[in-house]
């Protein structure tokens, strides 16, 4: 009987326990599925430091040569160096991560060439497909001829490319504090950065796939107070923070603050418009805040809402030309990076614009951070379908309200909004918020989650 991956294949991604829910032999089958899906004749792969990644990245390289396919193997690298390979090569990739998952998860994220997504409707649901049959029936057939799988070091070149894209060479001297999180941060950082006028607080650098000082998921706040209390410790100009596999970062400013995902999409969009000469699309999901499509139509910009997940955030970049994009997740995603999302590159804008002034970044960010916001909320509920129609029918028809359900049910009225969606994996509902001042946002907050919770 074939096997069900339903609880592997994700959205956007492979993604489970190692061994219980897959192992090298599924990752060879994985490579062969992959290779026929995206009809490559070569590509390339790059995984992070968990325990279980060089072993799962080299049994899908020998399932991608069996189908005659040259591999390109860049060894341990961030998603985003793995996006670089896939674009400067002009080749389809696999990078093996778990992102901010525990150590006993490992995943695959997979793109077709210069780094465009492989999602559920672009290719994933058909690998599964082909995978779920090969449990059954048998790996597919060897091709004639086996492909030629090879090494690379890509590091130099991205951190080269990256630089070229913001100029940090004049930016005044300053403090960084960079917490890595035990994960691919501490590989890049180091060459990216090297050379330039900062002094960077390493944190948690070495590579250690078991997490051993906190999760590599800097949304969760538990995971942030090293960070916070360190750049206090050292008098630094702000703090950064990379999730597990580094293509995601998270600012603190100088008192140790968080500085929202939304405030950072808002100056980073700013810089951008100005890079191209105040003309330009923004795509923002739609739980950023109201300040990130404010702040680009007042840089001359063109700013467009969409679900959230990258899938969608690149296909509309794809779609309209954008020149960037931001998420609530802190993932930023650059024109001149294939469209790819990339924390480093926003980290280095970061940089370039605190160093580019006087001021503390708190004060630098002020203008971005415009509304009280309730951050993401997640409530288990047994039937998500009949608590958004409960939702649905409190709102709808109340003067001066409207409500959209382009993802989930997004409520407006002239001080406020929020929206309720369901989690793809999980019986969630997830909650964001936000008003024009702090009393109403959590009064806001406060009823939707009587609803949802009722």
């Amino acid at each position: 009987m074939a096997a069900d991956l339903s609880q592997l294949v994700k959205a956007y991604d492979v993604r489970g326990v190692v061994p219980d829910q897959w192992d090298e032999s599924l990752a060879e089958l994985f490579g062969a599925a992959f290779v026929q899906v995206t009809g490559a004749s070569a590509i390339v792969i790059g995984h992070d430091m968990r325990p279980s990644s060089p072993g799962l990245s080299r049994a899908f390289a020998r399932g991608a040569a069996t189908q005659g396919v040259d591999v390109t193997e860049i060894g341990l690298c961030s998603t985003d160096q793995l996006y670089y390979a896939s674009g400067a090569l002009n080749l389809p990739g696999a990078m093996f991560t778990a992102s901010h998952n525990p150590a006993q998860y490992n995943g695959i994220k997979m793109c077709r060439a210069g780094a465009a997504p492989v999602g559920q409707d672009t290719g994933l649901a058909e690998i599964r497909e082909l995978v779920e049959g090969w449990t059954e029936s048998g790996a597919p057939a060897p091709a004639a001829r086996t492909g030629v799988i090879t090494q690379r070091d890509t590091l130099e070149d991205y951190a080269a490319h990256l630089r070229s894209l913001v100029d940090l060479t004049s930016i005044r001297h300053l403090k960084v504090v960079v917490d890595a999180g035990n994960g691919m941060g501490g590989h890049t950082v180091p060459t990216v950065l090297a050379g330039l006028p900062l002094d960077v607080v390493p944190m948690y650098f070495e590579l250690d796939g078991t997490f051993p000082n906190h999760e590599a998921n800097p949304l969760d706040p538990a995971n942030i107070v090293d960070l916070q209390k360190r750049v206090r410790e050292e008098g630094a100009d702000l703090g950064i923070a990379f999730d597990g596999d580094a293509d995601r970062c998270f600012v603190v400013d100088e008192h140790g603050a968080p500085v929202s995902p939304s405030a950072i999409t808002a100056l980073v969009a700013s810089r951008e418009l100005a890079k191209h000469g105040g003309k330009g699309t923004v795509i923002h999901n739609l739980i950023t805040s109201w300040s990130v499509p404010e702040v680009v139509k007042e840089n001359g910009g063109t700013p467009v809402r969409t679900r959230v997940g990258h899938s969608f955030i690149k296909a509309e970049m794809a779609r309209t030309g954008a020149i960037f994009g931001g998420e609530h997740s802190a993932h930023y995603y650059f024109k001149d990076f294939w469209n790819a999302d990339t924390g480093m590159l926003a980290a280095l804008h970061v940089l370039a614009a605190l160093g580019g002034q006087d001021g503390p970044l708190s004060g630098l960010v002020a203008q971005y951070d415009r509304y009280a916001g309730s951050g993401e909320i997640n409530s288990t509920v047994a039937d998500q379908t009949g608590r958004l129609a409960a939702i649905k029918a409190a709102y709808e028809g109340q003067e001066g309200v409207e409500l959209d359900e382009l993802d989930g049910l997004t409520v407006t009225a002239a001080d406020w909004w929020f929206n309720v969606r369901p989690s793809n994996t999980e019986p969630l509902l997830r909650l964001n918020a936000e008003a024009r001042d702090e009393a109403t946002m959590a009064k806001v907050r406060d009823e939707a989650l009587g609803i949802i919770r009722g």
